[in-house]
């Protein structure tokens, strides 16, 4: 028997940290649908008998029923395969969610409840339970046991392995890998990581998200493919987001001008989909404007600049000078004592005010 496994797709989802860059966000919103789209393409081109989606489908707070009636025609595409939905935190089964509302096509099977629920057919067992919140702060998984069968066992779960509180006391499923490996499920279809963990010979896998939501997502993402012949597992991850990215922090201690920064910039050279986030880094000599910088920036990679650089002047040394400059400079410190600018204003102010000292 086949699957695909995917998870965290997030449709929906705001992509805030592509705001910076005119109809980005709603070109990556058309490429999640294509995505999604591929996957399904997939399903049906390889006859795939079960399709894991292993939590947060969708934003529960955003979702469209538009968006909701794309996915479920592709749904109704494949009625041959049986699809497996797990809700997740961002996609809980709640009263008035999307889950309990829409009539999803006939092969779609969602798991409503926080109590492990068992599907069995000639083929597989298959054990799943989903979010009935936007947490789930004790895993059903800690009092579960596993009995033994012929057939291959699966478990779809949004989980957090080895996952503790936040910082509101909230958990997601918490399971520690020793109590997951315990249970000898021949494979978990798990969601929540939006890193995949895929290895070969391991069976309790995350996918990933299958496209990068921000810059804090780097590396692959996509979809795993698995195969049983009896209980022989083979598994392969392919790749689904054809775009990449990239945190490429760059040096400015020794550039004299902004447009020394906007000239480097402008050659650096990436793949031609690579989304990319430029950090800043460095004693700086300049004033930077990193607005500026993208709208002057000749370079269509990259859509979004951070500035993590430290002011390049030794103030202490300067106001030792009995100079314009020294004097300018120690007036503005006195500030930092009174409440009414913070320390970003004042080292801005001294900045600016040094530059055009030079």
């Amino acid at each position: 028997m086949k699957f695909v496994h995917i998870a965290d797709v997030h449709f929906d989802a705001s992509f805030s940290s592509l705001s910076s860059t005119d109809n980005l966000i709603s070109k990556r919103k058309l490429e999640q649908m294509e995505a999604f789209r591929k996957v399904v393409e997939y399903v049906k081109e390889q006859s795939v008998d079960y399709f894991f989606i292993a939590g947060d489908l969708y934003e529960n707070e955003n979702i469209k029923v538009s968006t909701i009636e794309f996915i479920n025609n592709l749904f109704k595409e494949i009625p041959n395969t049986k699809i497996f939905i797990t809700p997740g935190n961002h996609d809980p089964f709640l009263k008035e969610s999307i889950y309990n509302t829409f009539e999803f096509a006939e092969n779609v099977k969602i798991f409503k409840s926080e109590s492990i629920e068992k599907y069995e057919d000639e083929n597989v067992q298959i054990y799943g339970f989903g979010f009935n919140d936007f947490y789930l702060n004790k895993s059903p998984l800690d009092d579960f046991k596993l009995g033994k069968s012929d057939k291959p066992q699966i478990l779809i779960a949004h989980c957090d392995l080895n996952g503790i509180s936040d910082a509101n006391g909230y958990s997601y499923n918490p399971i520690s890998s020793y109590k997951l490996n315990s249970l000898n499920f021949d494979y978990v279809a798990m969601g929540h990581i939006h890193k995949t963990n895929f290895d070969a010979d391991n069976n309790i896998i995350y996918p990933g998200s299958l496209i990068s939501l921000g810059f804090d997502e780097t590396g692959n993402h996509g979809m795993i493919i698995g195969e049983f012949k009896e209980k022989y597992l083979k598994l392969d991850f392919v790749k689904i987001d054809e775009r990449e990215f990239i945190n490429k922090e760059v040096d400015i201690s020794d550039m004299n001008s902004q447009n020394d920064l906007i000239d480097y910039l402008s050659t650096l050279y990436f793949e031609k989909l690579s989304l990319v986030k430029i950090i800043l880094k460095g004693n700086r000599k300049i004033v930077i404007n990193t607005r500026e910088i993208l709208d002057l920036l000749d370079n269509p990679n990259i859509v979004k600049i951070k500035d993590e650089t430290k002011l390049g002047y030794n103030l202490e040394e300067i106001c030792k000078e009995n100079s314009l400059k020294g004097i300018f400079v120690k007036k503005l410190l006195e500030l930092k004592n009174k409440d009414f600018y913070s320390i970003d204003e004042i080292e801005k102010a001294i900045e600016i005010g040094l530059q055009s000292m030079e």
